[in-house]
């Protein structure tokens, strides 16, 4: 029983496997003859044969030979007979002239085939090739008028305009076609082929119905579903507009297509039925407005006709020819996923550049195998190698001091080399017993004493190349991590949010407010991103008041309104975009004056948002006074900024504006950089301070100090930057000062100790006027005199309070 079960389980599935291999088969098979063997070009080269407008000219047949031989030339021939066929199936003469202007397109096209840029030359070959035959018929037949000129002139310039519109239609039957998308231009050139093409099947009839009526409303329906109003008007235009042409009592077919696809564009969200009717619409009114009710019944005999083709074509079709028109679904899918390829592509290659920076980075950092106190027994060797072999290779003793008492001899000369490089010479001792060892010690310290200028000068460039070794490593490393976050980044996909889409649509329509998009793009913790349009009959901040508060209670997070665009007009459309609040607020206040009251200060500070919740604070005191200060403060602010917005640690940063101001110039630049980072999420703060005085934390009554041992910027090229980190609380005030207010009191004994006081006796908590108040304070403590450059950089954190606080989306009821 199980068995018997299972296999009518499989039965459907086999079934259908069976039956969608069978159809990708066929559908294999249908496209290798239509496009690989190019029976399509061939079935339209037939109907283009066929097709004449104003009852006497046929501009279609010549003009798609030439496009098909420039384009496709291995299918020119047969396409050329295909024509001929068609031309002859009308009519003898129509034929014959056929026959003749594409005899007279190979004997130009022979004479020119040479000529450069053919391309532009194809269409005034065209012209002649038509005008020609045109003007020989008619002169065989009847004397020529003007009016038979005008004719022959006017086939002959639409023949030419063809050529360019073909040119641009043909490559889209071939079977190497891989653009994404067709262009606008490449829809209308097509719309005009489909239309020229329809024009060989006039004459042909299904019991009263006309074969170019049906297929041509059957296009316009099919377009107009596709690509909205505005395709399906424009396809009921050209087609109409040539078909109209062709048979000039079918006028008013032109306004009933391009009626048609209006209306049927409109009527799209109706899926197949509202287009339908549209159609059948656009067939009463202008049915009866063209021929009265007696023309009505084979007219809409043919729309019937054409419906119905249209509710029968495969789902499938319609998704396929979606994708190439702009503004679809489809389309917009298609360029999605080319997006995301494109994305994947650029985030993997941004992680080998990431890889390769790290590996550069392992490669410069890597140290010597030779352990430090063997390296320092081969440079004694050397340096003692070359001092015996400007003394001792030449002395009578030198097999006793070398040979007989090597270990002696080596050590003496070694402590010698030692006390030589602390002290400046060997001591009284060691010279005596150097003395009593060997007879030219007088001449070996003299030699010691000429290349140890030399080893240290070695040992000195040794020790700068590897500092420039372990700086291009920290680099390298700074630029593999902001790569590696940024391909992150870039992998991240925009998350599926349908949950949170339908609740926020639900809670705005209870709410009273009309949303015309909503764009979700995360709601991450701390990164929220939420778009959206809506219309107001008059804007009265419900955005910040109303729309983010319920935002808050629905993303159980603080959420603000970052950006808005109200429109100036009654039901406009808004652009609202909100996103998450910092759950620490930060306010600065700043007080600075220059030595002497001058107007130019060689203290320098700066305020930066970091991304992230960063915020970060600096002073910069630059050596001196005046502008050569102001300089030096101002470039190491302008250097710490950029780099801390690439996203490069802090202690990488201070190291590389280290390592840039040392090596940039040989004169001594030196200044302190006093720098901040509070982290707003968790009010952890982190201090880096290079040569500069401390700061002070100030809670409540109570007063902490920061301070961290680093030399200033530019005096050493290698050094490890301390870092100090802090927790601070709601209402604490973050006090930052240069070495001016520090030392700027006078008869002062405990400057730490003065500066807490006259912080902690101040009444206020506001960070401007407490910068105030201790720049005023030192000031007046120095009676008056400013003798050096003052800043002081005062911060305040709190809690981020919204102005308006949540409420629950949906209205409980009783």
């Amino acid at each position: 029983m199980m068995e018997t079960a299972e296999r009518q389980q499989t039965k459907p599935i086999s079934y259908k496997k069976a039956l969608e291999n069978a159809k990708r088969k066929m559908g294999d098979k249908t496209k290798l003859l239509l496009l690989e063997k190019g029976w399509l070009l061939l079935f339209v080269g037939f109907l283009l044969g066929r097709a004449i407008v104003l009852s006497t000219m046929s501009p279609f047949a010549l003009s798609f030979l030439a496009s098909v031989w420039f384009v496709r030339k291995d299918k020119s021939f047969p396409v050329m007979l295909a024509v001929l066929a068609g031309a002859f199936s009308l009519g003898l003469h129509h034929g014959l002239f056929t026959l003749m202007a594409m005899m007279m397109f190979i004997f130009t096209a022979a004479v020119f085939k040479n000529v450069k840029h053919q391309q532009k030359l194809l269409p005034l070959l065209v012209l002649i090739s038509s005008m020609m035959p045109r003007v020989f018929s008619f002169s065989l037949l009847n004397q020529l008028t003007a009016y038979e000129w005008m004719l022959a002139v006017v086939e002959g310039i639409l023949a030419a305009v063809l050529v360019l519109i073909f040119m641009q239609s043909v490559p889209l039957l071939s079977p190497k076609r891989y653009k994404p998308a067709l262009k606008n231009e490449e829809i209308v050139c097509m719309i005009i082929l489909l239309a020229s093409i329809l024009t060989g099947t006039i004459g042909w009839e299904i019991q009263g119905a006309s074969i170019e009526q049906i297929t041509s409303r059957y296009l316009v329906l099919l377009l107009a579903f596709v690509g909205g109003a505005a395709i399906g008007s424009t396809v009921g235009v050209v087609a109409g507009l040539i078909l109209s042409l062709a048979n000039v009592a079918s006028l008013y077919q032109m306004s009933l297509l391009a009626f048609s696809g209006l209306l049927g564009g409109l009527l799209k969200d109706g899926k197949k039925v509202g287009v339908s009717i549209g159609l059948i619409v656009g067939t009463l009114l202008i049915g009866i407005y063209g021929k009265g009710v007696e023309a009505l019944l084979p007219s809409l005999l043919e729309t019937f006709i054409a419906v119905l083709l249209f509710i029968c074509t495969p789902h499938s079709w319609v998704k396929r020819l979606s994708r190439y028109i702009p503004g679809t679904m489809e389309h917009s899918k298609e360029q999605e996923q080319y997006m995301q390829k494109v994305r994947d592509v650029t985030a993997n290659r941004v992680e080998q550049f990431s890889n390769v920076f790290q590996a550069l980075s392992r490669s410069f950092v890597q140290q010597q195998q030779t352990p430090p106190e063997e390296e320092y027994i081969k440079e004694t060797d050397y340096f003692l190698s070359n001092v015996t072999e400007k003394t001792c290779q030449s002395c009578f003793k030198k097999d006793r001091c070398w040979a007989a008492n090597f270990d002696k001899t080596y050590g003496l000369l070694t402590e010698v080399k030692n006390d030589m490089e602390t002290g400046g010479g060997p001591n009284k001792i060691l010279q005596r017993n150097l003395e009593d060892h060997c007879v030219k010690s007088a001449k070996v310290i003299e030699t010691m004493r000429h290349e140890l200028s030399f080893y240290e000068a070695n040992q000195k460039l040794k020790k700068q190349v590897s500092e420039s070794r372990r700086f291009v490593a920290d680099q390298l490393l700074g630029v593999s991590e902001v790569m590696d976050d940024f391909a992150k980044e870039i992998m991240k996909e925009r998350e599926n949010h349908e949950h949170q889409e339908t609740e926020i649509a639900a809670a705005l329509k209870q709410l009273g407010m009309e949303i015309e998009k909503l764009d979700i793009f995360s709601v991450e913790k701390g990164n929220i991103d939420i778009e959206m349009h809506l219309t107001f009959s008059q804007y009265h901040g419900e955005g910040p008041k109303l729309i983010a508060p319920m935002l808050s209670d629905i993303l159980q997070e603080t959420v603000v309104v970052k950006e808005e665009d109200i429109s100036p007009f009654p039901n406009g459309e808004c652009f609202l975009a909100f996103g998450s609040a910092r759950k620490y607020a930060v306010e600065t206040g700043v007080a600075h004056a220059a030595k002497g009251g001058g107007l130019v200060s060689g203290d320098s500070y700066s305020t930066i948002e970091l991304g992230a919740g960063k915020y970060a604070l600096a002073i910069s005191d630059g050596m001196g006074n005046g502008e050569r200060a102001h300089e030096e403060s101002t470039e190491t602010l302008r250097l710490l900024q950029q780099i801390l917005q690439s996203g490069i640690q802090e202690q990488i940063a201070i190291k590389s504006i280290n390592s840039i101001l040392s090596l940039r110039t040989s004169e001594e630049i030196f200044s302190t950089l006093d720098l901040a980072v509070i982290d707003l999420h968790d009010a952890a703060v982190r201090f880096l301070k290079i040569g500069s005085t401390p700061s002070f934390i100030k809670r409540g009554n109570t007063m902490h100090k920061i301070e961290a041992s680093n030399l200033p910027i530019g005096i050493i090229r290698e050094f490890d930057v301390e870092v100090v980190t802090e927790q601070l609380k709601p209402g604490d005030v973050l006090i930052m000062m240069s070495d001016g207010i520090f030392e700027g009191p006078k008869h002062v004994e405990n400057v730490d100790v003065w500066l807490k006081r006259k912080i902690k006796e101040m009444e206020t908590d506001s960070p401007q006027e407490i910068a105030d108040l201790l720049l005023e304070e030192v000031v007046r403590n120095r009676a008056g005199e400013i003798e050096d450059d003052m800043t002081v950089l005062v911060t305040k954190v709190d809690i981020n309070k919204p102005k308006w606080a949540a409420f629950p989306a949906y209205q409980q009821h009783a």
